[in-house]
């Protein structure tokens, strides 16, 4: 029995290319996710991994290797898994099947490539914030009190005015205002 599951990481991408490949590759069954390929608690991939039988004729089929797993060490662990019970996997796009000496190798070397890869993209990732960082920009939601709302606040509280009404001359909300003005230093 082929088993198909499709995972997007988000709610505005959809299912469908991946459902689609799985149905015309034989999935008998197909199992959909949304949730970060970087999270290890992915609630229906355990639900598929449970569901797959031991030494029967179930194939875990997947649209892309990245749908399955978060990293090259996620995707052989999965893979021993499966191996262990005799499962066989089939990876659409980049057409690896374990039932073959050929697929096997080729799922270790994608396998490989596809760490490398997302480790590029870490990479990456942090020299731009770093780059940011060093021009001044940080990363983030603007501070809602400048030094100006808090001099006007201070100088509010210190006339006698109530904190409630004291905030909302500055447009901020009382815990917003209590967190930049601890009592202290009101």
């Amino acid at each position: 029995m082929n088993i198909g599951y499709a995972r997007i990481s988000t709610d505005k991408q959809t299912h469908d290319a991946q459902i689609g490949a799985l149905k015309a590759a034989g999935c008998d069954k197909i199992f959909t996710e949304t949730a970060s390929g970087s999270k290890k608690d992915r609630p229906v991939l355990a639900e598929v991994m449970a569901y797959l039988r031991p030494n029967s004729d179930d194939k875990l089929v997947v649209y892309k290797l990245d749908r399955v797993a978060r990293s090259l060490a996620h995707l052989i662990e999965i893979m021993e898994r499966l191996n262990e019970d005799g499962i066989e996997f089939q990876s659409l796009t980049e057409a690896i099947d374990t039932k073959t000496s050929a697929g096997r190798l080729l799922y270790h070397v994608m396998g490989a490539i596809s760490a490398f890869e997302r480790d590029l993209v870490i990479e990456r990732t942090q020299a731009g914030l770093k780059a940011a960082r060093a021009k001044g920009r940080i990363g983030g939601r603007p501070r809602r009190m400048t030094d100006d709302k808090i001099n006007a606040v201070r100088e509010l509280l210190a006339s006698g005015t109530p904190v409630k009404d004291a905030a909302a001359a500055v447009g901020v909300s009382v815990p917003t205002l209590y967190r930049w003005l601890p009592g202290a230093a009101r």
